[in-house]
């Protein structure tokens, strides 16, 4: 994981993860051109139409979806874009029955047919091409592609009357900068804001947009840079030389692992969003910070696929999650979907089981401290979901560096902090991690302050 950098650093470079070096050194030419190519072909569409005409504003999805069907043509070859196809309208067949357990049901089974083999060989043998991106971009595009038919599919059974045409799903699946790398953006949200005739900036949005793209560029020059003198996405893969580190250099790398991936996910999803941004639409945010979660309920990295799994899986089995059993079947199935989502395999399978466990005994700890006497005694209801809150956050940094290193890894820090590490370092660290904890409370109550200041303010 370790290759020459910059020159005039005069230092090797950490490049174990690949999904950073794709973007930002091995494609970022490609990558830019073909982001950069969709704005300008939608600019000089655009600079086609009369000023003040309307049609831009009714047919600028048919633009953004000529530009990406010819775009993975260019891309990915003919055959690809028919398997494409074949799944989009055998996906869109099945939504015009109105029946949502058979949306759903086709809908993972066509999922699965790229999860799992021999199915996924057999599709991708199809396609021709040895370039090093075709892998990625053949399942990239593939998995967010049924992700999209199925939200599609689902939001067709909840129209009352009438269904939406093929060409709605088109041109929701072939918006370029969404194809391949996500978010996975709603198709009731894409196609509220793609249809909408209103295309006027606030004063400060282009600005904002500006600033937006400076913060991301400058992001990345900063973890190039601290690539070449810390090295810690492939030093957890050296087991023998983490014997040797002390119990809190351990933790450290542990978290800062998980917070380089937060930085990650903010910055790859923040570059798409800048350009979705420019074609007027509300992309989903980025994940919030690591270092502000305590909670399983927050916790993720993909905020698209989150809001995916919570609006059609999680909050439709879960209602308003106060009901345990209810919140169990809905965890259960969360997981499952998202184990389908990931690719099936042993670390998925430990990752799911361990953050649905964790899901589930939020609400049991929150139900148990919501009786009486607890619940009447503020100051000791917040000392202790603080005292919890610790607890979830190095629950949430252990299950994640599962999926991030590995099980050897993840095995070696809970070790080291629970048992060999026990008192000093491990109540020193569960101490400081609890002001942290009470540190983010204490700010979240302020905010809750201001916005029920504001509500109150607002004129009815």
């Amino acid at each position: 994981g370790i290759k020459p950098g910059w020159h005039y650093f005069g230092r090797k470079m950490d490049v174990a993860d690949f999904e950073w070096a794709m973007w930002f050194t091995s494609f970022r030419n490609v990558i830019l051109f073909a982001l950069s190519g969709h704005v300008l072909f939608a600019k000089l569409c655009s600079m086609m139409v009369p000023q003040g005409h309307t049609s831009w504003t009714c047919h600028r999805s048919v633009v953004y979806m000529l530009y990406g069907i010819l775009a993975v043509l260019g891309t990915m070859g003919s055959t690809y874009l028919m398997i494409i196809l074949s799944h989009c309208v055998v996906l869109y067949s099945v939504s015009l029955a109105k029946q949502k357990w058979l949306c759903f049901v086709s809908g993972l089974c066509s999922l699965a047919s790229f999860k799992l083999e021999p199915f996924s060989t057999w599709q991708s043998g199809f396609v021709t091409g040895t370039f090093d991106l075709q892998d990625v971009l053949f399942y990239g595009g593939s998995g967010f592609t049924i992700m999209r038919c199925m939200s599609f599919a689902l939001e067709n059974c909840e129209r009352k009357e009438g269904n939406y045409s093929i060409f709605n799903l088109l041109k929701y699946n072939f918006y370029l900068p969404f194809f391949f790398f996500g978010p996975v953006m709603t198709f009731d949200r894409f196609h509220t804001q793609v249809g909408t005739s209103e295309l006027r900036r606030k004063g400060d949005e282009m600005w904002n947009i500006r600033v937006q793209a400076v913060v991301h560029l400058g992001a990345i020059v900063v973890v190039d840079i601290f690539f070449h003198f810390f090295y810690i996405l492939t030093l957890p893969s050296d087991i023998k030389f983490m014997n040797q580190l002390s119990d809190w250099a351990l933790a450290g790398l542990a978290y800062s692992n998980l917070v380089y991936d937060w930085v990650k996910a903010a910055v790859m999803f923040g570059v798409i969003n800048t350009f979705s941004r420019l074609d007027h639409l509300d992309p989903p945010q980025p994940p919030k910070c690591i270092t502000m979660l305590y909670v399983f309920a927050e916790t993720h990295f993909d905020r698209g696929i989150n809001d995916w799994l919570c609006r059609y899986v999680y909050d439709y089995i879960g209602g308003e999650h106060k009901n345990i059993l209810k919140e169990l079947l809905a965890t259960i199935a969360t997981f499952l979907v998202t184990t389908l989502w990931l690719g099936p395999c042993e670390i998925v399978y430990i990752w799911s089981i361990c953050n649905c466990f964790g899901l589930n005994f939020e609400l049991w700890v929150q139900t148990f401290f919501g009786l009486k006497p607890f619940a009447s005694i503020e100051a000791m209801s917040r000392r202790i979901r603080g005292f919890f809150g610790a607890v979830n956050f190095w629950a949430i940094v252990l299950y994640n560096i599962l999926a991030l290193n590995s099980l050897d890894f993840a095995l070696l820090v809970s070790e080291r902090i629970l048992f060999t590490g026990f008192p000093i370092s491990t109540l020193s660290i569960w101490f400081i991690t609890y002001c942290g904890v009470q540190l983010i409370k204490e700010r979240e109550r302020l905010l809750a302050i201001e916005e029920e200041k504001g509500d109150k303010e607002k004129p009815e």
